[in-house]
């Protein structure tokens, strides 16, 4: 029996995973901040299967984060897994870019993960044991044009990863990214038909990626299977950033 903290679970991605971690025993509290239809209908969809909670939470907020874990702390006696999947988007050129821009990709996309990855893994400390995925992206590896502000969210998210996986190991916790490359999700609706041909292309495996194919990886990292990885930065990208 394992209880999972997943974040931006509304997601094409997060809602994804947590339909993968929906068995029997487990418990997912799934976090969400503005659409609380989708966690809402994801909440209703999973019930059968195992218990499912959600929560309203603004992840750029120390206290509603802290007030958060504290009660899932409480209820649940402990977080096994947490997947860091929430994050933003933007598409905009470097001279367009403002102070604003900056702040609203690197609150969202890192200062929620050190915040919320901070207040769970004093609990995991404590335990002895636990897990942390994030969610990272292939232009944390390998850049993307109009995307730097993202880009760069994403590689300060590959490299908390590495830094976390040496902090927290004496403490039998294991903290792994994962990189997706072009996936089937709304959040890239607003690439062109040239823009996602032009990826396919260039993707050795010449077609994108859907939401399962993070969810399988994410339930592996989570498992048994996996309790002598730690520190890895994983592409699922196709073979695209090669």
């Amino acid at each position: 029996m394992k209880t999972f903290l997943i974040t931006g679970a509304s997601g094409g991605i997060g809602s994804e995973i947590a339909r993968t971690l929906a068995k029997k025993n487990n418990k997912l509290i799934l976090i969400y901040n503005t659409d609380k239809k989708s966690a809402s209908f994801l909440q209703k969809e999973l019930s059968t299967k195992c218990e499912v909670e959600v929560c309203k939470c603004d992840l750029t907020n120390a206290e509603q984060i802290n007030e958060m874990v504290d009660k899932v702390i409480k209820k649940y006696g402990k977080i096994d897994c947490l997947i860091n999947c929430a994050g933003k988007s933007m598409f905009k050129l470097i001279q367009d870019t403002t102070e604003e821009d900056y702040s609203f990709i690197f609150n969202n996309n890192l200062k929620s993960n050190v915040l919320l990855t901070s207040k769970v893994s004093k609990h995991m400390i404590s335990e002895k044991c636990g897990k942390i995925i994030n969610i990272s992206s292939m232009w944390g590896v390998v850049g993307a044009s109009m995307e730097s502000l993202y880009s760069a969210s994403k590689a300060a998210i590959n490299n908390l990863t590495l830094s976390l996986a040496k902090e927290l190991g004496p403490s039998n916790i294991t903290v792994n990214a994962i990189c997706p490359g072009l996936i089937n999700t709304k959040m890239n609706n607003c690439l062109t038909k040239e823009t996602i041909d032009d990826i396919v292309e260039n993707t050795p495996l010449n077609k994108i990626g859907i939401p399962k194919d993070i969810a399988n990886l994410v339930e592996f990292l989570s498992s048994e299977k996996a309790n002598f990885i730690t520190g890895q930065i994983i592409t699922v990208d196709g073979g695209f950033s090669l």
